[in-house]
């Protein structure tokens, strides 16, 4: 490959977006198990997704929740919901998936979803087999703080992947920004969601799939 690897983000990148409803429901379930069954719809709607430390705080201090003890259980819930989902075929790859077979070196994947709903697609749909490292998040507070577009993951895949010289393939500014901290080249990826996306940051690369993908680390 021209670049010694090739490092995808997951989400609207190899397995189509998560839906809003599938999100919702997690997140009233994780409510519920703390004690909380009837939250606001704006705490319902802080907590679904794009959840930074500040929010967090702030719902928690609303409910008087322990902040480590609520995101266990919304993490875990959202990531039972994401793998019913999966199960049921609403969550699956993309079909140039197959594009992956021609790559030759090692690859990676940086993802900000739970590493259990990670690990659960990639065994469910066979995709392990083609990544040496999948770094996604523990279901902890401090995962929040590191993931993209801080590099912390994406560092911590070119360790494991003992490279330095790599791609970056994501569908959002915070996976290009992430990108360009770390150190490495960024393809944005124009999926259905991104078609008429403008950024704010400029990807090295703009490209319409993993085909052109793989053109490219060729």
């Amino acid at each position: 490959m021209s670049y010694e690897s090739v490092i995808f983000d997951n989400d609207g990148v190899l397995l189509t977006l998560t839906s809003m409803d599938t999100h919702q429901a997690g997140t009233r379930r994780a409510f519920e198990r703390v004690g909380v069954v009837d939250p606001e719809p704006d705490h319902l709607e802080a907590m679904r997704i794009g959840v930074t430390p500040d929010r967090l705080d702030a719902v928690c201090r609303h409910y008087d929740l322990d902040p480590d003890r609520f995101w266990t259980a919304r993490d875990g819930a959202i990531s039972e919901a994401q793998r019913a989902a999966i199960r049921a075929g609403e969550k699956r790859p993309y079909g140039d998936i197959r594009a992956l077979d021609r790559l030759d070196g090692p690859l990676g994947v940086v993802s900000s979803n739970q590493q259990a709903t990670v690990d659960f697609a990639f065994d469910h749909f066979d995709l392990d087999r083609h990544f040496e490292t999948v770094r996604a998040r523990p279901p902890t507070v401090e995962s929040i703080h590191r993931k993209k577009p801080r590099p912390y993951y994406i560092e911590q895949a070119l360790a494991d992947l003992g490279v330095t010289d790599a791609l970056y393939v994501g569908d959002s500014e915070s996976d290009i920004e992430a990108a360009r901290r770390a150190g490495i080249d960024s393809a944005f990826v124009r999926r259905p969601h991104t078609v008429d996306t403008d950024l704010s940051v400029t990807p090295t690369y703009d490209v319409d799939g993993l085909e052109t993908v793989v053109d490219l680390a060729d």
